[in-house]
């Protein structure tokens, strides 16, 4: 018997220790993509602009009011937020969503955007496109320029709202994240977007509007700062939505979906858990050119600034780096001049670029401190092709 229970302890004190030794499955399993109700779907780390999830990402769509975040970040990068704003007369009563506008009412454009983007008042995106480009043609032309401009390649706006007025309004998923996005990276917008609650004035009248956000994902969602709600008969329900954890910020779009709320929780869940931000080059790093350099003794390239990306664990075996040179001699005397970059690769796709500097061990006689405006006069050389040359 005493035997048994020395063989039977044995036995647990040993599954035990394999049990430590490898590690809790969890932690290194990956959650499966999200089952999800919407017709088209993506989601985006906002820092880097990579899709990290794309269900018909490149479908043609209507995207009803999601259309106001372009409205929004145009307004935001070309007018000015103190700017005295009056309303139009093609403004008031427009179809929709409604914020109340009344004719020759005086707003700020600031409070215009908080009423675009917390009520997604149609009656606000008409005045804001009347201010700012002049007429509704003359600022969905500027939408149309700022799509291009962002990469937005199967994107068309036809109106500032995004109601059912034309087949030729019409966006993707991917798209919409890669606006998201670049929106997001904005300070302003980012505030308008994370409030809940705000009062803005109400010409006439002895009390403020207060305008409650419609997004409920600020209130559903921990980390939840974004972005815009959408619904039309056609385009059924749309969202845009964000959320920032530790830092790290990712960005949804949901078309066409009857469980949208619960989709871009999904996503944000699923991307957060299988893309965590990895560090490939550090701030500071010394680089070895791989193509034939003179460095002469004292000198040393490094790295301008980090870079980081989102993996899977599986992805980093397909990074590689690769240096490109603008100089093929190096000195001390070259301290803080751009010389050349360290492109980060994944597989044959270039992820992301890094300027590489000269660093010198030691002060030299003939280099002043402060080099920094070199740095840029060679970075724009560089660009204009003076250093390339034969």
């Amino acid at each position: 018997m005493n035997v048994r229970k020395l063989l039977s302890g044995g036995l647990v004190v040993f599954l035990f220790i394999q049990l430590l030794l490898a590690g809790p499955p969890a932690a290194q399993a990956q959650t499966a993509q999200p089952s999800l109700s919407a017709e088209g779907a993506a989601l985006i780390d906002v820092a880097s602009g990579r899709i990290l999830y794309s269900k018909n990402g490149t479908k043609k769509m209507r995207i009803a009011s999601l259309t106001k975040t372009m409205t929004a970040i145009v307004a935001i990068e070309m007018g000015k937020l103190d700017d005295q704003v009056t309303v139009p007369p093609e403004a008031v009563g427009i179809e929709g969503s409604s914020i109340y506008l009344k004719r020759s009412e005086k707003l700020t454009l600031e409070e215009l955007l908080y009423g675009l983007m917390l009520r997604s008042g149609n009656d606000a995106a008409v005045t804001i496109a009347t201010h700012i480009g002049g007429s509704v043609p003359g600022f969905t032309y500027m939408m149309n320029e700022k799509a291009a401009m962002i990469g937005m390649e199967h994107t068309n706006f036809t109106n500032p709202h995004g109601l059912d007025d034309s087949n030729q309004h019409y966006s993707t998923a991917e798209d919409m994240a890669k606006l998201s996005a670049y929106a997001l990276r904005n300070p302003v917008f980012r505030q308008i977007v994370s409030t809940k609650v705000k009062d803005i004035s109400w010409e006439g009248e002895q009390w403020d509007r207060r305008l409650l956000n419609k997004n409920k994902m600020l209130h559903l969602y921990n980390g939840a700062d974004g972005v815009k709600t959408g619904y039309t008969k056609l385009a059924k329900r749309c969202l845009a939505a964000s959320a920032t954890r530790e830092g790290r910020q990712l960005a949804t779009i949901t078309l066409n979906a009857s469980d949208d709320w619960n989709d871009s929780a999904k996503l944000l869940d699923y991307g957060f858990a299988n893309f965590p931000v990895k560090q490939l080059v550090g701030e500071g790093q010394d680089i070895q050119p791989e193509t034939p350099v003179t460095m002469e003794a004292g000198a040393r390239l490094v790295t301008q600034n980090a870079f980081r990306y989102p993996l899977q664990p599986a992805e980093e075996a397909a990074i590689k780096q690769r240096v490109v040179m603008g100089q093929s001699t190096i000195t001390p005397q070259m301290e803080g001049q751009l010389a050349g970059f360290l492109q980060v690769y994944m597989k044959e796709n270039m992820i992301g670029q890094v300027p590489l500097v000269v660093r010198a061990d030691a002060p030299t006689a003939s280099q002043p401190a402060g080099g920094e405006h070199l740095f840029w006069k060679q970075f724009w050389d560089i660009v204009a092709g003076g250093l390339w040359r034969a």
